[in-house]
């Protein structure tokens, strides 16, 4: 199964405790890391997508899009035991050009370190948005002098590059029905399930709950 999560709350949570919205931010990477764990240790689950850092994020103030640059990297130097721990391979889906080459190196570093595991993949969108995702791939097949089919566009998707399936199932949290440009063409089929939580207080108790009720729908595909 593909879970996909939309990660929406950081601000309110840490707007209502009287904080900062960082401290939102800090406290949703530890959620990252109780949710992956669960997910690496669930049979069900074998691919795990999260919008960490959308296209859109970028028109966030300096200050916040600085430190979520700087979360992100020590993130993934201190959370590398985890993935090796828990037999999690790193990728990334969007446009990480735009990273400084730190990041790029650290986020380069910790998909080769975990490129051999099979148990889950932990799947980041970095710099993503459906729309560029979708043009950068029929830009490709221009370029190709390729045919534009169905077929050819999802084949030069971020996720058919790195062999990851489409959505089985997409969360989003903190209350808001949208799924806000996040794997437009892969969600086509996807269950959707939309919780009040904002993400910081998102547990694996709410995800198992979710996961059940998901695997009482009917999926027909558009079938009968």
């Amino acid at each position: 199964m593909h879970l996909s999560i939309i990660m929406d709350g950081n601000g309110r949570w840490a707007k209502a405790k009287g904080l900062n919205r960082t401290e939102g931010h800090k406290k949703g990477a530890e959620v990252v890391k109780d949710i992956t764990t669960f997910c690496a240790n669930n049979d069900k689950i074998n691919y795990l997508s999260l919008y960490a850092f959308s296209t859109e994020n970028w028109k966030r103030p300096k200050y916040e899009v600085d430190f979520l640059m700087k979360l992100l990297d020590n993130w993934l130097k201190k959370e590398l035991d985890t993935y090796l721990e828990n037999e999690v391979r790193f990728e990334v889906i969007g446009d990480i050009s735009k990273f400084s080459d730190k990041l790029r190196k650290r986020i380069n570093i910790t998909k080769e370190k975990t490129k051999h595991f099979t148990k889950l993949t932990q799947v980041l969108a970095l710099n993503y948005g459906s729309k560029d995702e979708i043009t950068r791939a029929v830009k490709k097949l221009c370029n190709e002098k390729k045919e534009i089919t169905e077929e050819n566009i999802n084949r030069y998707l971020d996720t058919s590059i790195h062999n990851i399936p489409d959505v089985d199932l997409l969360i989003r949290t903190s209350g808001e029905i949208r799924v806000s440009n996040f794997l437009l063409w892969q969600i086509a089929y996807a269950e959707m399930f939309f919780t009040n939580t904002l993400w910081p207080n998102f547990t694996t108790k709410e995800l198992e709950e979710i996961i059940k009720n998901f695997e009482k729908r009917e999926r027909r595909y558009g079938g009968i």
